[in-house]
């Protein structure tokens, strides 16, 4: 018994040194476990660095190199990156789920008692209800960190954030799934929250064309990191309903060159699709009666001209046809071929007569 409290209490002295460094340091943008032997190595480099820093004061500050590493056993921060150390993660996330579990059991009992009491003084903007706030908001950052598809926790936040109503609040959340998003790029639940803070914030801010933007960049570079990521992707695709017709024609343009080096991630093309489908349904609902179909029929004469240049470059490829053939008939529902012709004429058309082979399997494709 004495065994198991002595445990407990070293458990949530690490999630108190945890909270402590996130608390301290807001502005940390990655974190990663860390093996305990490569504390050491990381050591010995802030040691390194600190001294190099501070070279040719006389009055520089010497460093315990021994003394630095036993205090660094667990964790690890600097330069906005924090390290945890892999020996830890399990009492650290027992110790988070039961600190977690205690904060949201508390702050419901208290709502549902202010609610009850309406009136009487109680509510949610008293001071005992706004400590834990700050409790189930600061031990479920902790929680997801260490276990990043644990729903709760994601919907106690939202639950706090959605009564707030306040813009920062909505940015903390940003920042929050993108640090998760780093170190686990398929988190379903982190792709799923930033979501919904986009769909929370949409038409209540100036700013959203640049939260679009920043999306979008974290996309890319998130699937530099994790090849082949539907979910990233689908959430890219999904951003396209927010963006203005500009925003998508540049996206067009930026996107090319990725799907251009990664012919074999089907993601992206299908991401174009979605952008030049977007393109041509606000081009028709910003001009009802003035159709702009020569706009839209150039943005997919180019889009073939340049599927053209990668089935040419890239001989053998099935999956370059295949999705040439898919995306057509999205642009002919859309209402951007106007002359009557069907998608096989178009591309028949298009493509030079000597790849026949190409044709037949456009053909057998549709």
């Amino acid at each position: 018994m004495r065994e198991n409290t002595c445990t407990e209490e070293k458990a949530m002295d690490l999630l108190n040194q945890l909270e402590f460094i996130l608390e301290s340091d807001p502005l940390i943008d990655e974190v990663g476990f860390i093996h305990p032997s490569q504390f050491v190595t990381l050591s010995e480099e802030t040691d390194s660095s600190h001294t190099l820093s501070e070279h040719g004061n006389s009055k520089h500050e010497t460093f315990d190199v021994n003394a630095l590493q036993q205090k660094n056993t667990n964790f690890w921060n600097r330069d906005h990156k924090l390290g945890i150390s892999t020996q830890v993660l399990l009492p650290l996330f027992g110790a988070a789920k039961e600190a977690f579990g205690a904060a949201i059991r508390q702050y419901k009992t208290f709502t549902s008692l202010s609610g009850r009491l309406e009136g009487q003084n109680i509510s949610c903007c008293s001071s005992p209800c706004v400590s834990l706030e700050s409790e189930v908001m600061k031990h479920s950052r902790s929680l997801l960190l260490l276990s990043c598809d644990f729903g709760t926790a994601w919907n106690s936040r939202k639950l706090i954030v959605s009564k707030k109503k306040q813009f920062s609040m909505f940015i903390d959340e940003l920042l929050l799934s993108e640090l998760v998003l780093l170190y686990s790029p398929k988190s379903e639940q982190a792709w799923t929250h930033r979501r919904w803070v986009i769909k929370m914030v949409a038409g209540k801010c100036s700013t959203l064309e640049d939260i679009i933007a920043k999306e979008s960049e974290l996309v890319e570079k998130i699937a530099e990191r994790s090849k082949m990521n539907y979910r990233a992707w689908n959430h890219r695709c999904w951003l396209v309903s927010y963006m203005t017709r500009a925003q998508m024609l540049h996206e067009l343009k930026k996107s090319r060159v990725w799907a251009g080096l990664h012919v074999a991630d089907n993601s992206c093309f299908h991401y174009r699709r979605r952008l030049m489908v977007g393109i041509v349904e606000n081009c028709h609902k910003q001009e009802k009666e003035n159709s702009c179909n020569i706009d839209d029929y150039q943005i997919l004469e180019e889009e073939l001209d340049w599927n053209e240049l990668l089935i040419k470059r890239y001989i053998g490829r099935e999956g370059v046809v295949r999705r040439i053939v898919a995306g057509l008939p999205s642009a002919t529902k859309s209402g951007v071929w106007s002359g009557g012709l069907d998608t096989i004429d178009i591309v028949a058309i298009h493509l030079d007569t000597a790849h026949s082979e190409v044709c037949v399997l456009m053909c057998l494709l549709t």
